[in-house]
């Protein structure tokens, strides 16, 4: 999405041990107490919980949503010929390499923007698809109208529709209570909330009237855009960068050493995971920008991915930009925020 955004933030590997999974894979279901439990227990469903659904929580308003609902992800992605080896394939290949072309939600990607590429480790996602593709998922109380305002009727698919119910910027865990937002959670959904907007405005700008004028849009609007997601989520959001292309967004001494380590652990394949800092009564949280191939047309190596008006009109804004250079799954710069804890 968005940012297909994605559908898998930041996933745990510590959940899903390989004593979880005999344990999982010991259990029997002769009576429904039995079937409830092995499904509770199932290591994807953790995983889900607690990393996917900083962006697709079932339990987020609909005019808040920054990414589809996981159920929403299950109904594109499974009918009932779909065999669990390639759900699990198709979930693999678009977290790899997130495309248009990967994607089998067009509609998402449009209105979201394409998931940024970052590293999850392949048993996690097959974890994770796993429990998708043989169980319920819980759904938005908003979800069923609004598929069938928009699609008609359901598509059948392996496993139930779900019967979950519930809006607002909550959680659940696995007792089935709900509990506020993490520091991490509340970041993430700041983060990827003001990507969206300015996703959906540039992708708006492209389709309609190409990359100069994408360039034009950012050069006047991308700052503003920024700072009234601050006041929408009482924040103080910045995009940041070793590499600025407008000097504004120039990272500080503290942002420059988070840049380099999110560099470090993304260069390396390693799982990238939000850092956090408090001070006093003041929380900051820090998120890597990774590069995609639209990024490139702006982004990229000068007469490779980006074309030469494109570059004259990069220069005619910013004279001193070095924003440029980039391959596809780097880190371009970060999010850093400070909220109120």
């Amino acid at each position: 999405m968005k940012i297909f955004l994605t559908f898998f933030m930041a996933i745990l590997l510590a959940s899903c041990n390989d004593t979880v999974r005999k344990e999982y894979s010991g259990m029997t279901a002769n009576d429904d107490f039995a079937k409830a439990e092995l499904v509770q227990n199932h290591p994807g469903k953790k995983l889900m919980e607690n990393n996917c659904y900083v962006c697709h929580n079932p339990k987020t308003a609909e005019d808040r949503m920054i990414a589809p609902p996981m159920v929403a992800v299950k109904m594109h992605y499974l009918s009932e010929e779909t065999s669990k080896e390639e759900f699990s394939n198709n979930m693999v290949a678009f977290l790899e390499k997130p495309s248009e072309a990967n994607s089998k939600m067009p509609g998402a990607v449009k209105k979201f923007g394409l998931m940024p590429y970052q590293f999850y480790p392949k048993e996690t996602i097959r974890q994770i698809a796993d429990y998708m593709y043989d169980n319920d998922i819980e759904e938005p109380e908003w979800f069923e109208a609004h598929y069938s305002e928009m699609h008609g009727d359901r598509p059948r698919m392996k496993g139930k529709k779900g019967q979950g119910k519930g809006k607002g910027m909550m959680r659940s865990n696995q007792t089935g209570n709900t509990q506020q937002l993490t520091i991490e959670e509340r970041g993430m959904q700041m983060a990827q909330t003001t990507k969206a907007e300015l996703g959906k405005n540039l992708m708006g700008q492209i389709q309609k009237n190409g990359v100069i004028a994408a360039l034009d849009f950012c050069n006047i609007q991308a700052m503003p855009i920024t700072d009234s997601m601050s006041v929408v989520h009482n924040a103080h959001i910045k995009r940041v960068s070793d590499k600025p292309r407008n000097p504004k967004n120039k990272a500080n001494a503290i942002e420059l050493e988070h840049v380099q380590t999110f560099k470090n652990q993304v260069a390396a394949g390693k799982e990238v995971k939000p850092i956090v800092t408090s001070m006093g009564e003041k929380s900051k949280f820090y998120y890597p920008i990774v590069t995609n191939s639209m990024c490139l047309k702006c982004h990229g190596t000068p007469e490779k991915e980006i074309e030469s008006l494109t570059l004259t009109n990069i220069l005619k804004h910013y004279p001193n930009d070095k924003a440029t250079g980039y391959g596809e799954n780097e880190v371009r710069g970060i999010w850093s925020i400070e909220f109120d804890k």
